[in-house]
């Protein structure tokens, strides 16, 4: 009886107590490892800004976590900054949403009008405002809209509208049209580097 209390109170052998700490080791990494994967493909998602058309609000290089999870509960809103994807480019694009579905858009130079209403856009007020103050437009070389590329000036069911905030030079809806919901991917929420311009994203 006392050889079996003693046995019991035996401690594990080194290699027994190894052996369970790396296996802790092991679930903890994978379970973390499942955290992220979950994380990157379901919710959030990095995104590298390349190229001039959301300047001079973004630039080349930039880095920010996308929401994804977002549009999942709710449509997106007017003057939000989003990542859709586009097919026929095959690559994601960055741009504000500028209309919804059944909105009537026209833009003329740097005037946005949605429902017939000129739309203030604060993202925008100094650049506009420098431009003009050298007598030039904002909007100096980019199409109006409607145009001969995309003649329909009302956004469709389950689709929008999109500009970059350069309006003179980005790929956006006047030229390729409206962007359905189904390719949209999440809207940007933080910009994470540079580390010194690390800050929350507003939209409109």
């Amino acid at each position: 009886m006392v050889d079996e209390q003693l046995q019991e109170q035996q401690p594990e052998s080194g290699g027994n107590k190894a052996r369970k700490e790396i296996f802790e080791w092991v679930k903890a990494l994978a379970i973390a490892a499942l955290l992220v994967w979950i994380i990157r493909w379901f919710l959030f998602a990095p995104f590298a800004v390349d190229g001039p058309s959301m300047q001079p609000n973004f630039h080349t290089g930039e880095r920010l976590i996308v929401n994804k999870i977002l549009y999942e509960m709710r449509e997106p809103k007017r003057g939000e900054v989003v990542v859709f994807h586009v097919p026929q480019e095959n690559r994601d694009f960055i741009k504000r949403v500028i209309a919804l579905p059944g909105d009537t858009v026209r833009v003329e130079g740097d005037e946005v009008f949605v429902n017939d209403e000129k739309q203030d856009e604060p993202y925008l007020k100094q650049a506009i405002a420098e431009a003009q103050a050298k007598g030039e437009l904002w909007n100096q070389t980019g199409p109006n809209f409607p145009n001969e590329l995309v003649t329909e000036g009302t956004v469709p069911a389950d689709s929008f509208l999109a500009m970059g905030d350069n309006r003179s030079n980005s790929e956006d809806s006047r030229r390729i049209g409206y962007i359905p919901y189904d390719q949209l991917i999440g809207r940007a929420d933080v910009i994470f580097w540079p580390l010194n311009d690390i800050q929350i994203i507003k939209h409109g």
